[in-house]
């Protein structure tokens, strides 16, 4: 039942389309990697990325 309550609250185009972005760095004092998790929309992923 829930299922088809969350599927009809969702309408197409509106609001903004998000992404998971998971970036590893390296840590400068230890040289292990850790892993940094962000959520940016999907047209700003290029400069999440970049950064």
């Amino acid at each position: 039942m829930a299922k088809k309550v969350v599927a009809t609250l969702k309408k197409e185009g509106s609001g903004k389309t998000f992404a998971k972005v998971i970036k590893a760095v390296k840590s400068p004092k230890t040289g292990a990697y850790t892993f940094k998790e962000e959520m940016v929309p999907v047209d700003e992923v290029q400069n999440a990325l970049k950064s």
